[in-house]
This record gives C-alpha cells, sequence and structure tokens, in this order.
C-alpha cells in the first residue's frame, strides 16, 4: 500500500492560482503578460514545478486581482481537506488491526 502524504506548498498554490486564472476566463499568456513574467514561468508556478518568491506571487495575485490573504485562505481551506483524507487513509488499517486484535 502507498502511503499518502500531504501535498507540498507550491502544488497547492500552483493549483489554486490555475483555478483562480481560470474562472477569470483568462490564458496564461494573458495572466502572465499582466504580472510581468514569462507564460512559461507562470506554467512552471501552477505545475507546482518552482517553489516562487513571495514577490512573484503577489505579481500573479495582483494580475488576477486577489489579495495574498485570499490565495492563502483557498490553500489552506484545500489543505485542510487533503489532511482530512490523508488521516482518514493513514488510520483506516490501523482501526482495522485495533479490531483485528480486539477479537
Amino acid at each position: 500500500m502507498t502511503e499518502k502524504r500531504e501535498p507540498l506548498w507550491r502544488h497547492m498554490v500552483g493549483e489554486r492560482l490555475r483555478h483562480l486564472r481560470r474562472v477569470r476566463g483568462e490564458t496564461i499568456d494573458q495572466t502572465a503578460r499582466r504580472a510581468g513574467i514569462s507564460p512559461q514561468y507562470l506554467s512552471e508556478i501552477e505545475r507546482g514545478v518552482k517553489e516562487p518568491s513571495s514577490e512573484m506571487i503577489a505579481a500573479v495575485t495582483g494580475a488576477l486581482d486577489v489579495t495574498l490573504v485570499d490565495l492563502v485562505a483557498g490553500v489552506a481551506d484545500r489543505l485542510t481537506a487533503v489532511r482530512e483524507t490523508v488521516r482518514d487513509t493513514v488510520r483506516q488499517p490501523t482501526v482495522r488491526a485495533a479490531f483485528a486484535l480486539a477479537a
């Protein structure tokens, strides 16, 4: 059985930025141009390949007309949901083993 782990911060930030961009109906080129970064770099951020600096995150959130607080809150909500799934997955075999030993 493969152990599930919490995702990396850069992956969650990238997913959230991609979601926000798509909700606006924008292409990577449009958002990247307004943020002052290359489309390739924005793509790497969205895919979780690059660990963007706080300045880059601020540039992209500014281009998407969202605040850093909104971005972080969205990521935190998603991480909370993922954490619950990871906990349930990890605990399940332990609980089954405990019931088997009790029987």
